[in-house]
């Protein structure tokens, strides 16, 4: 072992709920020897996503759940500080699942080396990286998006609503957002550029705000959300409508089940087809989006907004923050320098 010391997140109890900061902790552990073949990595960013709501249950799911009293686990981006491996050189950028701690000590296994030159560091947590992915696999192969078509974003100033918003204009579509603020409505429209927003949160009624902004009905819905914006989406889809269910974060911790939307049946009058999927299961566009991404980035048609909450001790806050609209855009801890 050596004197340095890296400080990690656990998992101290199985929320019920939302989650509070008592069910989690922090721990400091010694850091192993950098061994032949490996290497030692410093995080510098760590990204806090809803997924991982579903990781703190004891349940099946597309992930493993956390277990107590481990450290928990999630995508970062850190800098090489020794290297006994020649794949890897000091200084490099490597992103990878091992967050919630200050270092770690990797084979190798696992790390993707990343472009500081292309954007900033953190970017490959959200627009650049799997955010950014998430946006443009759900919304143009799972959405089947068709230039021209009138698109309907919820959580559209979230980290991947953001990016939809964004990819949908460049499609050349109609596109109306929802936001949880005044300020990130007045981004989505002055900053991103779409055609419309309005704050979910004072509408008097959400489904009749949709319509007004909607009088030619909804081609691509791309649910964030659920609840009242499934519905809303529902009400007014078009004929063979596409809804892309992403994530439905009003959901994450509810105690009980929630009762499923009453306009359900539209999806059959309507002719709608209605998809969930897993980014990580169509790591074959990857190619196809780091090619665009880097060509909107290079002609500056791509913008985000981010949310750094600086320390490890406080990524617990940070990721309740998420469940309470807290991030604009999205939300990322800095645990290094």
């Amino acid at each position: 072992m050596t004197d340095k010391i890296s400080r990690e997140i656990r998992l101290k109890n199985r929320p019920v709920g939302l989650p509070s900061e008592s069910d989690f902790e922090l721990a400091e552990v010694a850091v192993p020897e950098v061994r032949d073949g490996e290497l030692l990595v410093q995080n510098i960013y760590m990204s806090v996503d809803p997924y991982m709501r579903g990781r703190l249950n004891d349940r099946k799911s597309y992930f493993p759940p956390f277990q107590i009293g481990n450290a928990l686990e999630g995508a970062c981006v850190g800098r090489v500080t020794e290297s006994k491996n020649g794949s890897f050189n000091v200084g490099d950028y490597v992103l990878s699942m091992l967050g919630w701690r200050e270092y770690f000590v990797s084979s190798g296994a696992g790390l993707t080396k990343v472009d500081s030159g292309l954007a900033p560091v953190q970017a490959y947590l959200g627009a650049v990286g799997m955010t950014g992915m998430t946006a443009y696999v759900g919304l143009l192969h799972i959405g089947e998006l068709k230039e021209g078509e009138t698109v309907f974003v919820s959580a559209a100033a979230g980290a991947v609503g953001s990016m939809v918003c964004q990819i949908a204009k460049l499609k050349g579509c109609y596109v109306v957002g929802s936001a949880g603020s005044d300020e990130k409505v007045s981004w989505l429209i002055e900053e991103a550029g779409i055609d419309a927003a309005f704050n979910y949160k004072t509408a008097d009624d959400v489904i009749a705000e949709v319509g007004e902004y909607f009088p030619n009905g909804i081609d691509v819905y791309f649910e964030n959300v659920g609840g009242i914006h499934l519905e809303a989406a529902l009400e007014h889809m078009n004929a063979n409508g596409r809804i892309v269910m992403c994530g439905m974060i009003s959901m994450y911790n509810a105690v009980k089940p929630v009762p499923g939307p009453v306009r359900l049946s539209y999806i059959i009058s309507k002719k709608l087809t209605m998809k969930g999927f897993i980014v990580r299961d169509h790591y074959d566009k990857i190619g196809q989006f780091y090619a665009a991404i880097g060509k909107w980035l290079a002609e500056g048609k791509i913008k985000w907004k981010e949310t750094i909450i600086d320390g490890i001790e406080n990524a617990p806050q940070a990721f309740i923050g998420l469940f309470k609209g807290e991030n604009f855009g999205k939300m990322i801890v800095k645990v290094g320098d």
